[in-house]
């Protein structure tokens, strides 16, 4: 039973999450809602152990798709940046802004940028096209998302300054908006560069977020510098080109982790 510690634990986390936001706003909803993320999330921890080849795409598929057609489409919540930007401004932790607090700013102190690589559902899509591998080495074009970061901040103030009405309205449409946008540069990105999360390391201004306290995350890749080899493999396959066999926080672009596990499948000495 050891060996399925992690996916206990996982939900354990979930489900105290999942209590404390019921019970502290009365909303049966926060129940059902990380209670639902914990358990997709425990499951793809549970395959991934029995070797299960598609286990993170299955939990992608489970939480990116509730995330976006149910939150976003049904219930009408903006859960990119500017929804918020939008609820931080109105002064309600509600929504985004719980979401955002959990996923994207505390959360990543334990799950680093765990995010990335199983529940977001612009990658969920983008991990589908051919470059799963970068074809090329990576660009120093990172400053990019710091653009596009402040872009989603000066539009939601914008709004509020011109007291512009129906913004619960103006937030969906940018929802739609926003993923289309978020979509075309994606895939756009992806073939142009020969790598599927060029997106991410680019332009995606929630990296902004989780990049800083990524660093400081409980749970992280290392390796057994005993059994590795230097065979470079892990940094062959690693969609992030991150510098694995480094087992410093200082390793190279060792934020970017998105515990996609590729380098432990790839690694032909169980050294990861």
């Amino acid at each position: 039973m050891k060996k399925y510690a992690m996916p206990i634990i996982m939900l354990a986390v979930f489900e105290t999450v999942a209590i404390i936001l019921w019970l502290t706003k009365n909303n049966l909803f926060y129940l059902f809602n990380f209670s639902y993320i914990g358990l997709s999330i425990s499951l793809g921890v549970f395959l991934y152990i029995k070797k299960y080849k598609y286990a993170r795409r299955i939990v992608q598929l489970l939480v990116g798709l509730y995330m976006l057609v149910y939150l976003g489409l049904i219930c009408n919540e903006n859960m990119q940046i500017e929804g918020f930007w939008y609820y931080l401004f109105t002064g309600v932790f509600e929504a985004a802004t719980i979401h955002y607090a959990v996923a994207k700013i505390f959360g990543p102190l334990i799950f680093g940028r765990g995010w990335c690589g199983y529940a977001c559902w612009t990658a969920m899509v983008l991990d589908f096209l051919p470059y799963k591998v970068p074809k090329e080495p990576r660009r120093k074009m990172g400053w990019i998302r710091y653009i596009t970061f402040a872009a989603s901040l000066i539009f939601v103030a914008a709004l509020f300054l011109a007291h512009v009405g129906s913004l619960e309205r103006i937030m969906f449409w940018a929802f739609i908006i926003g993923n289309i946008l978020y979509y075309t540069a994606g895939i756009i990105l992806a073939f142009f560069f020969k790598d599927n999360r060029a997106f991410c390391k680019y332009i995606c201004p929630i990296t902004v977020f989780l990049k800083p306290m990524s660093y400081f995350s409980l749970i992280r890749l290392k390796c057994d510098k005993e059994k590795c080899v230097s065979c470079g493999k892990c940094k062959r396959v690693c969609p992030m080109n991150v510098d694995v066999t480094d087992n410093s926080r200082k390793r190279k672009n060792g934020t970017e982790c998105i515990l996609c596990m590729e380098c432990v499948k790839n690694c032909p000495k169980d050294a990861l």
